[in-house]
């Protein structure tokens, strides 16, 4: 008896090994290029700082004046965060979870995939448990948490928030089962790229804001050398 076939429009589609490790290796290199771009922003303002102490009339040279500029560039990152207003703050704390959480993730699944490190698939029962179950529980009680305690935890609230979100949005694919290309796993990589993509160019502004209110402030306090 002959097979029925299905009309393409009603069958579903399949992705082939090679489409998921092409996602993958994507949606790493953005993890990694986060960090990256992290790494970088420390790095420009520690440089800014020990050219302020290299400059500096009682400079005993650039190696004397490193730890300095390590001690200095904690200082502004404290005073700016501290500074901050809470909108900011919390955006701020928002969007560092979110980053953090996806691009552990993100880098985490590639290794798994990839049959490096220590990280395995975890399995209770022998049932595969996807991440976005922990991730929308952290998401969930973060935001009851938020609604019932005082105002002051909110900021902390938004960090375990901002991890859930990157929890379940990497698994947004495997949640949105639907047959429309633009939710396939082809379709959803544009939508994970652009979205981190504009939380890391958010979360940089924020930090450049940030760190550039902590050192305006730690000059006119006299805890660092002025820009000669």
């Amino acid at each position: 008896m002959p097979r029925l076939r299905l009309p393409n429009f009603i069958r579903p589609q399949r992705h082939s090994h090679w489409q998921e490790i092409k996602s993958d290796k994507a949606t790493a290199a953005l993890a990694a290029a986060t960090l990256v771009i992290a790494g970088t922003v420390v790095a420009l303002q520690y440089g800014r700082l020990l050219t302020r102490r290299t400059h500096d009339q009682e400079s005993d040279g650039l190696i004397a004046s490193a730890p300095a500029a390590a001690v200095d560039t904690v200082g502004v990152a404290v005073e700016g965060f501290g500074s901050a207003p809470r909108r900011e703050v919390i955006l701020f704390n928002l969007l560092a979870g979110f980053l953090g959480s996806f691009a552990s993730v993100r880098l985490t699944t590639w290794m798994i995939r990839d049959g490096r490190g220590p990280f395995r698939n975890v399995q209770v029962g022998g049932r595969h448990i996807h991440h976005f179950i922990p991730g929308i529980l952290l998401a969930f009680g973060s935001g009851t948490a938020a609604l019932l305690v005082p105002d002051r935890a909110e900021k902390h609230a938004a960090v375990t928030m901002g991890v859930g979100m990157g929890l379940t949005f990497d698994e947004a694919a495997l949640l949105l089962d639907m047959k429309d290309v633009y939710w396939t796993r082809q379709g959803l990589l544009s939508v994970q790229l652009s979205m981190g993509m504009v939380a890391t160019l958010g979360i940089t502004i924020l930090t450049l804001r940030i760190l550039g209110r902590g050192e305006r402030h730690q000059e006119a306090a006299g805890e660092i050398p002025k820009i000669a």
